[in-house]
């Protein structure tokens, strides 16, 4: 008679419904929709978007029990179009609900298979993804299902997390655990709960008996943590942690340890396109207006490395990042943006200038819209100096030029232009 193995803490945690959930009180508090509709029994089809470890599939079981309706579940890892379909006919006569874990690894004929039963109401898609739902999900489908953000557990909730589980776990409850140090843990976990758990019951079986106590230390827990640590982990701390390097390296004009970084997450199996899209982002905000060639260069090479895939995609990937590290830096339209946003939010409410406004009815005119304004392309150098800012903001200097080449002369010609009004 063989025994039953006992499963990982974390599947032993695994809440079943809303009132042991941790975590997401931006979706889940009493009063939130999502949670609303989750009490009444009437959830919308969804997708759920957040890291690895907050809760995505907890939830959607969650979900699922509290309708009380069928429940399936596929990994887009290993269905297709076959699997989908059978599912879709299980729910002829009767409304189920279909979790699709890794959903933007569905293909488009795998995501459009979903379509008519998701509009028709035939079931209740609940889709969890890593990765941004706007790039990875069919518009079709998206425009079907509502996107919820699940953010990483916070400090409050880890020590929840544990507290819990040293408490309530049939395993751990009859050892005598003594926490001392919780640090390692959650610093290791990078609020990944999953993580977390499984960190802390290795923690407790690599524990020795001091008196009576299996004590967890910081110490501990790192040493078990390194043993554990593989050389990238597209699904943990290791993720974050290379990207960031790899990010920084570019940023910082190190073409070599970014392909050394790069090939890290080449050998880890990282998806091209994640990889393609955070050079598409870095050269817009690191390189800008410094050399506008980049961001063209860096979208070519997200849209060839979807065409082309592994492995022939390395090579374009590679070509676009040293050009990326060796190119001049400007992070002016970056700062640019996010001053201008503050701006708004403090005086969203300033009017336009009458001349720049649209004089679309006699009333309007009569009232002086676009009275005064100056076509540019009228006069020498298609330019006429003229206010274009609310009265509250003449002069506000939102865009100051990086010192590189080409935005020097960028700041030469609006000195030029506008003389002493910016500050140029």
């Amino acid at each position: 008679m063989f025994d039953i193995p006992v499963p990982p803490l974390a599947e032993r945690m695994r809440p079943h419904s809303l009132a042991d959930y941790l975590g997401q009180q931006h979706l889940l508090s009493p009063t939130a929709p999502l949670r609303r509709m989750i009490e009444a029994g009437s959830p919308p089809s969804m997708i759920l978007w957040g890291p690895p470890g907050v809760g995505k599939t907890t939830l959607a079981n969650v979900i699922a029990h509290s309708a009380k309706m069928p429940f399936q579940t596929l990994s887009a890892i290993s269905a297709g179009v076959k699997e989908v379909r059978e599912v879709i006919a299980q729910a002829r006569g009767r409304k189920i609900m279909l979790f699709i874990d890794e959903i933007h690894r569905f293909n488009k004929a795998q995501q459009d298979a979903l379509l008519g039963a998701v509009e028709k109401g035939a079931i209740t898609l609940i889709g969890a993804t890593t990765e941004n739902p706007s790039f990875e999900v069919n518009s079709a489908l998206l425009s079907r299902c509502q996107v919820f953000t699940l953010k990483p557990l916070s400090s409050e909730d880890l020590t929840a997390l544990v507290t819990r589980a040293l408490q309530e776990d049939e395993v751990l409850k009859e050892k005598s655990v003594e926490l001392r140090e919780t640090e390692a843990l959650f610093r290791l976990s990078g609020g990944d709960a999953r993580k977390l758990l499984n960190l802390l019951e290795q923690s407790v079986e690599a524990a020795d008996l001091q008196g009576e106590k299996y004590i967890i230390d910081d110490a501990l827990v790192m040493q078990v943590g390194q043993r554990k640590t593989v050389m990238y982990d597209k699904t943990g701390e290791q993720h974050y942690d290379i990207v960031s390097a790899f990010i920084k390296s570019i940023r910082g004009s190190d073409p070599n340890a970014a392909l050394y970084y790069m090939a890290r997450m080449i050998e880890g199996g990282e998806d091209v396109k994640f990889i393609a899209r955070r050079l598409l982002i870095l050269a817009s905000e690191d390189i800008g207006n410094a050399n506008p060639t980049a961001m063209i260069l860096a979208n070519n090479c997200f849209q060839a490395v979807n065409v082309i895939g592994y492995p022939e995609a390395e090579i374009i990937l590679s070509q676009t990042a040293i050009y990326l590290a060796t190119s001049p830096k400007s992070n002016a339209s970056y700062v640019a943006i996010k001053q201008a946003r503050q701006l708004v939010q403090q005086t969203g409410d300033a009017p336009v200038p009458l001349a720049l406004r649209n004089a679309q009815t006699k009333l309007m005119k009569k009232e002086g819209y676009g009275v005064g304004y100056k076509y540019s392309h009228d006069y020498n150098g298609n330019f006429a100096e003229q206010e274009f800012l609310p009265d509250t903001l003449v002069g506000t200097k939102l865009y100051d030029p990086g010192n590189n080449p080409r935005e020097n002369e960028m700041r030469t010609r609006l000195r030029a232009m506008w003389k002493e009004k910016y500050g140029y």
